[in-house]
């Protein structure tokens, strides 16, 4: 008899922020589900794209395609009230929006640069944020998107259950600057990919009705 303490349990999806130069997590988000589905889309890089291209060049790649995923997050702390306090779900909520928020302190800082008089304030750069999907799957990507539904409120209007709907554009080695710890995480990613690939089962001409090209 398999006891319930003996199940596997699954791997749980989820974000890490990492140092970019250290390499050191900052922070983990671990999504309390595993989303249902993920929306995959590749857009290829090619030279003679859209017609009107060189000839020569109908057949040249400039660089790994333009990849972006999308799932849903579902939050909800109807059955675990350990998990909602006097803020409902708002921390939750907050962790995911603060991927795409730069610091208050961050924005005051160049609110005085520019009080000053500087003519050209630096973008805040975010630390490099990677989505993990079990061990085959560990990307550098840029939060594009989220979409956050509320369906479940507390007497003072907390939430306490909502679908998050993330979007994300995949950083590849095109995106990033050579050495750059996500550019060699993405090549990691596509080096595998790769092997994966060469582990698929070659098919036959003969099955598509050809003796030969």
């Amino acid at each position: 008899m398999t006891r319930f303490g003996d199940l596997v349990k699954p791997v749980r999806a989820g974000i890490v922020i990492v140092d970019p130069l250290r390499g050191t997590p900052q922070r983990v988000v671990v999504l309390q589900f595993n989303p249902e589905t993920l929306q995959r889309s590749l857009a290829p890089q090619a030279s003679g794209a859209e017609g009107g291209g060189d000839r020569t060049e109908a057949l040249r790649l400039k660089g790994p395609a333009i990849e972006t995923w999308k799932f849903d997050a579902e939050i909800d702390a109807t059955d675990q009230p350990e998990l909602a306090g006097d803020d409902g779900i708002h921390p939750q909520l907050a962790v995911l929006e603060m991927l795409i928020h730069p610091s208050s302190a961050s924005i005051r800082a160049n609110q005085a640069l520019a009080a000053t008089g500087t003519l050209e304030i630096t973008p805040v750069e975010a630390p490099l944020t990677l989505f993990v999907w079990g061990s085959k799957r560990v990307l550098p990507v840029r939060i594009t998107e989220l979409t956050v539904t509320e369906d479940g409120f507390d007497a003072e209007l907390n939430p306490f259950r909502a679908i998050v709907s993330v979007g994300m554009r995949v950083l590849s080695a095109s995106d990033l600057p050579a050495g750059h710890r996500g550019a060699e995480l993405y090549l990691a990613h596509l080096a595998q990919k790769e092997r994966l690939a060469g582990r698929s089962a070659a098919g036959r001409l003969a099955t598509l009705g050809l003796s030969g090209i």
